[in-house]
């Protein structure tokens, strides 16, 4: 009689991170718009002659959010990784603070 062969097949399924990345989405999405609004107030304040201190508060603001959501997010993709990695992350990060802060007490 003949051998009826069989054959089975495996199939793998591969998880997308589609929420991960839906997050960084979202986040990129809200912070565009709170520092689109920030940036819109100091203009109109520029515009109306308020005090310049006043604006450039609201620009910094907008900065130090950016700045915020970025090193969080460089962080959680160095977190993982070599040691390098982790000082390159900490070295970059310390530039920005003092390229905020330097001219500020200048």
């Amino acid at each position: 009689m003949a051998e009826k062969k069989t054959t089975t097949t495996k199939t793998t399924t591969t998880k997308r991170r589609t929420r991960s990345v839906w997050g960084l989405n979202k986040i990129s999405f809200y912070l565009m718009g709170a520092v689109a609004i920030l940036y819109l107030i100091g203009l109109i304040l520029s515009a109306c002659g308020v005090n310049m201190k006043v604006v450039t508060a609201l620009q910094g603001l907008a900065t130090a959010l950016m700045i915020c959501i970025v090193a969080y997010l460089g962080w959680k993709y160095v977190k993982p990784k070599q040691t390098v990695w982790l000082v390159l992350y900490f070295t970059f990060l310390l530039v920005i603070i003092a390229g905020i802060i330097v001219p500020l007490v200048m």
